[in-house]
C-alpha cells in the first residue's frame, strides 16, 4: 500500500457507513464484504437513483434488496465492498460524496403499532365473515398493528357512519388505517367514494399499477388512511394491497407517490411471492 491507499476492509466499512440510514446494523467485514442487516421488522427504502450513481464509480460496489421489500429483524438488506484488495481513498471519498447528497441511500422504516379498522359493504354469512375477519387480522397483526373494529355496513349511509366513527375520533379513538371491502373502483358513485368526499377526505388513487391491483384504491380522511381491498384480496388472494398495507403500517403518508413506485416489479405472479409479507406468501397468486 502507498500513501492515499485504503485496504479493502476499511473501504467497505466506509462505504457501508456512508449509505446506511436508520434500522440497519453493520456486520463484518467478512472476506472484504460488509453487510447491513435489519435492526427491526419493517419496510426497506432504497434511493435507487443515488445507488446507481454510486455504483458507476469503479471499483465501488453497493448492492441491496428491492426497494419496498418487507424484512424481519436480522435479514440481509445491503452489502458494500470494493473489487481490488487496495483502493485509492479518493475513490471511496467520491462514493461517500454521492451518498451524502442523498443520505440515506438505504434504510428500514420500522412497523408501528397502529390501530386498524375495517368496513365491509357486503352481506356476509357467518362462515364468510369468519374467513374475512381471520384474513384481515392476519394481515394486520403479523405486521405488528392491532385490528380494533370491524363494521358490516348495509348501505351508503351506514358506510359513511362507520367511516365517520373510525376517522373522526380524537386521540386513541381515531384509527390510523381503515380497510374496506365490497366497493368498486370502476363506479364513481361507489358508497365508499361518496363517504370519503362527504367526510372531507380525498380518494388519492383508483387502482394500483400492478396485477392484481386494479380494484385496490387509496384515500385519506383527515389523518386516517383508507385502503380499499378487492374482494379476492380480502379473503384468499395476494394482491397489490399486500404491498401497500405494510408501507402504511410503517408510517408512510398515504399519497399517489406511495403507489407509483409499485409499477416497477408490479407483475405479481407466483414467481414473485418473495415480494410479499410472510402472511401473503402462501396465499393464492395469479398466473400472470
Amino acid at each position: 500500500m502507498e500513501p492515499g491507499d485504503l485496504h479493502e476492509d476499511d473501504a467497505a466499512l466506509r462505504l457501508a457507513a456512508a449509505v446506511a440510514g436508520e434500522g440497519l446494523t453493520v456486520h463484518g467485514p467478512n472476506e472484504s464484504r460488509v453487510d447491513l442487516r435489519a435492526s427491526w421488522p419493517g419496510v426497506v427504502h432504497v434511493n435507487v437513483g443515488a445507488l446507481e450513481r454510486l455504483d458507476r464509480v469503479d471499483p465501488l460496489e453497493v448492492f441491496t434488496v428491492f426497494d419496498g421489500s418487507i424484512v424481519r429483524a436480522g435479514d440481509l438488506v445491503a452489502s458494500a465492498k470494493v473489487a481490488p484488495h487496495v483502493v485509492a481513498a479518493a475513490v471511496v471519498a467520491r462514493g461517500e460524496a454521492i451518498a451524502a447528497t442523498a443520505r440515506p441511500i438505504v434504510r428500514v422504516a420500522p412497523f408501528r403499532r397502529m390501530r386498524v379498522g375495517a368496513v365491509v359493504l357486503e352481506s356476509l354469512h357467518a362462515p364468510a365473515r369468519e374467513r374475512f375477519e381471520a384474513s384481515v387480522r392476519a394481515k394486520v397483526e403479523t405486521l405488528g398493528s392491532r385490528l380494533v373494529a370491524i363494521d358490516y355496513a348495509i348501505d351508503e349511509g351506514a358506510v359513511e357512519g362507520a367511516l365517520r366513527r373510525m376517522t373522526r375520533g380524537r386521540g386513541p379513538d381515531r384509527l390510523d388505517v381503515v380497510l374496506t371491502a365490497g366497493g368498486g373502483t370502476t363506479d364513481p358513485a361507489d358508497p365508499f367514494f361518496l363517504a370519503v368526499a362527504a367526510l372531507g377526505g380525498r380518494v388519492l388513487r383508483h387502482g394500483v399499477p400492478a396485477h392484481p391491483g386494479s380494484m385496490v384504491w387509496l384515500g385519506r380522511v383527515g389523518r386516517t388512511a383508507i385502503l380499499g381491498l378487492p374482494t379476492c384480496g380480502a379473503f384468499s388472494r395476494a394482491t397489490a394491497a399486500d404491498l401497500v398495507l405494510p408501507r402504511l403500517l410503517a408510517g408512510e403518508r398515504p399519497s399517489p407517490r406511495l403507489l407509483s413506485g409499485i409499477g416497477h416489479g408490479g407483475i405479481l405472479t407466483r414467481d414473485h411471492r418473495f415480494r410479499f409479507p410472510a402472511y401473503a406468501r402462501e396465499l393464492e397468486a395469479p398466473a400472470g
